[in-house]
């Protein structure tokens, strides 16, 4: 009774827990129940005292400090068993992340009551979800997830979730349309239905897909994304974030990584090289994009009158 508990809480010298979903998703996790097996109140404390023991969430102890892994199973094992990450988290975890949001978002059945711990969003779903596992953790599918940020986040935080996630492959477009018609009656749907046509993997940031969408919303022809140009013998030289091939128009967003002084030099012999074989490219930054939306709609109206 008196050793410091890190193994033998549960069968096979460790505290396995498959119970969601028939899904392995803790190891050397223990809720207090369990550690009572073994040690007595006052022992417990003791071990957290001296951080034999580390209290992860109320009720929650792990033998070391958890990285974000651990927070996110030792939060699940304090939810029900019908409990799966969803939304921003579940994205994050399919591969197209690219909302940032601190707090974890997890899915409950309507008929179970939301559960009120710090950090955690809850959404009552009422469409049947199997839910599959990624890296032993239950989550919302990829394609239903895509479609309901799609649906629940701003029109120009939208269209990024749907590039993202067609471009690092967790859904198709077939997968989308076909998922499209069962939230038909959900709120934020035809929002959905109308950014799903206008949704490209090309896009290889989020800032490209807003851009995107911005010009496209204010009434100029979409553009191309990751738009190769050739020089005369055909050869790929190089490639514009965005563009409009016909009228030799090019756009660039200008992030961080431009700054560097490598990418700087890169920047300018391509510059150099566009301007001499006729093509105007167009640049904006996070100011533009953010601040003055209508400098860019008027800069690209400019350039593409004949």
């Amino acid at each position: 009774m008196g050793g410091v508990v890190h193994r033998g809480v549960g069968e096979g010298g460790g505290w396995g827990w498959a119970g969601r979903h028939g899904v392995a998703v803790s190891t050397e996790l223990w809720r207090t129940r369990e550690l009572m097996r073994v040690l007595t109140v006052k022992r417990l404390r003791t071990q957290v005292q001296r951080e034999e023991l580390i209290r992860v969430r109320r009720g929650v102890y792990a033998p070391t400090p958890c990285d974000d892994e651990g927070e996110l199973r030792a939060l699940l094992r304090c939810l029900p068993e019908d409990a799966m990450l969803a939304m921003h988290t579940a994205a994050r975890r399919h591969g197209f992340g690219v909302l940032r949001e601190s707090a974890v978002h997890v899915q409950l059945p309507p008929s179970i009551a939301k559960p009120r711990l710090p950090g955690l969003v809850v959404h009552h779903s009422v469409l049947p979800i199997r839910p599959v596992s990624v890296g032993g953790l239950p989550c919302v599918p990829a394609v239903q997830c895509a479609v309901d940020l799609a649906r629940g986040v701003r029109r120009m935080d939208a269209l990024p979730v749907l590039d993202a996630a067609l471009r690092c492959g967790a859904v198709t477009v077939d997968d989308l349309i076909a998922e499209l018609p069962l939230h038909r009656a959900l709120r934020g749907v035809r929002q959905a239905r109308d950014l799903l046509p206008r949704a490209d993997g090309r896009s290889e940031c989020r800032q490209e897909s807003q851009l995107r969408l911005l010009l496209i919303d204010g009434g100029l022809p979409a553009p191309e994304p990751q738009m190769w140009i050739h020089d005369h013998c055909g050869i790929p030289r190089y490639r514009t974030d965005l563009g409009y091939r016909e009228r030799r128009v090019g756009i660039e967003y200008d992030g961080l990584s431009h700054l560097d002084r490598d990418r700087m030099r890169y920047d300018r012999d391509r510059i150099n090289w566009l301007d001499a074989n006729g093509w105007r490219m167009r640049y904006f930054t996070d100011r533009d994009l953010y601040r003055r939306p209508s400098h860019i709609l008027a800069t690209l109206r400019a350039a593409l009158t004949p």
